[in-house]
């Protein structure tokens, strides 16, 4: 391999990994828009016109936010989506991509609800930015688990920090993040 086939070779990965790296990004903003109740955040995770097969709904972005949001404000205190494995196929400005999740939710009544799934994501890039043009939730299991106290809840000055907040109020939005306790330990 001559020294302008290997350069054009690592230039051709890096392209391939800024990619795979701006459509990771793009499932972030969707599962933190979903989890701090960002309606902006959860829709730029999507192009307009795209589709999505979640429970009982295929429909728009829009939609299904409007359908999930007060589920999940009015059946549970917190939420995490949760991503794990990810495999991504580019194919010059479409993809396809396969992200496993696991959710987590503290139900109102102190019990806790957990899933596990996998979104398939068709991603199209336009205008130079990856988005999902059509999802599909594969949910493959669900179950409770045994409510326990959260750990710290003694501790009189933990929340000084912030709340965990499912709003732009959350502590993850403040810029500058800084420390709002005194210094010391137990």
């Amino acid at each position: 391999m001559t020294t302008e086939s290997a350069a054009n070779d690592n230039y051709a990965r890096l392209a391939t990994l800024l990619d795979r790296q701006d459509i990771y990004d793009c499932l972030v903003r969707f599962s933190r828009g979903m989890d701090r109740f960002d309606r902006e955040l959860f829709l730029s995770a999507f192009h307009d016109d795209a589709l999505l097969s979640a429970g009982e709904y295929v429909a728009g972005p829009a939609e299904i936010y409007d359908w999930a949001q007060p589920l999940h404000e009015h059946g549970q205190v917190a939420t995490q989506h949760n991503l794990l494995n990810h495999s991504c196929e580019i194919d010059g400005d479409s993809a396809h991509s396969e992200i496993y999740y696991l959710f987590i939710g503290r139900n109102r009544d102190d019990s806790n609800w957990l899933a596990g799934g996998r979104y398939l994501d068709r991603f199209e890039r336009r205008n130079g930015e990856w988005k999902i043009a059509y999802r599909h939730n594969v949910i493959e299991w669900s179950g409770s688990a045994p409510s326990l106290p959260i750990p710290f809840a003694e501790v009189a000055d933990l929340h000084l920090n912030g709340l965990s907040l499912r709003n732009k109020e959350d502590p993850s939005y403040w810029r500058p993040l800084t420390n709002k306790r005194p210094l010391g330990a137990p």
